[in-house]
């Protein structure tokens, strides 16, 4: 006869654990069907499906503070721009380059989508570092996880990976399904 289960020996992390990647699981596929719904339909509103309640301004579900891309691109050379990254890398030469509109509501969803895939990779980074006992508590780890938002944010606006223009490109064609 057994006492406890599996949960007893994972002292119930396995359920947590569990959980949270359903959470992210979720947000992740929500954000992917925005960024889907916005290449069919570039003048459908940001959020559409959201209650008032839940938006804020832009989009932005209420909560949300960070920096996030809106208003990122402005200038006119915005509307005409080049990919840079791994997006300017083309393995054949003569094919022409394309441009891309940075000043979009579908660019600025494929920043958030390349800022999402950036803290994965962060967040993945900070759990190998290891900590004192009793170094962490619940108010550092929520202020951490916030930092580590920030992070990723801003290198997204400033490292040039490249990744939000390949999806913006490959949104843009007409390559989305429902």
């Amino acid at each position: 006869m057994t006492i406890g289960g599996i949960s007893a020996i994972t002292k119930g992390e396995g359920a947590s654990l569990s959980a949270k990647i359903s959470s992210e699981k979720g947000k992740f596929d929500a954000l992917v069907n925005e960024a889907k719904s916005l290449a069919k339909s570039e003048n459908a509103g940001v959020g559409k499906n959201l209650s008032s309640s839940q938006t804020s301004y832009d989009g932005r579900l209420n909560g949300d503070w960070t920096s996030g891309f809106s208003g990122s691109f402005t200038s006119q050379s915005d509307k005409n721009a080049l990919p840079v990254g791994a997006a300017a890398n083309q393995a054949n030469p003569h094919v022409q380059s394309q441009k891309i509109d940075r000043t979009s509501k579908l660019y600025e969803k494929s920043l958030e989508m390349e800022s999402y895939v950036v803290k994965m990779m962060l967040s993945s980074m900070r759990k190998t570092v290891m900590k004192a006992d009793g170094e962490s508590s619940y108010a550092k780890n929520m202020y951490e996880d916030m930092l580590y938002d920030e992070y990723a944010t801003m290198m997204t606006k400033n490292a040039g990976f490249g990744l939000a223009d390949q999806m913006y490109l490959q949104l843009s064609q007409g390559g989305v399904e429902a």
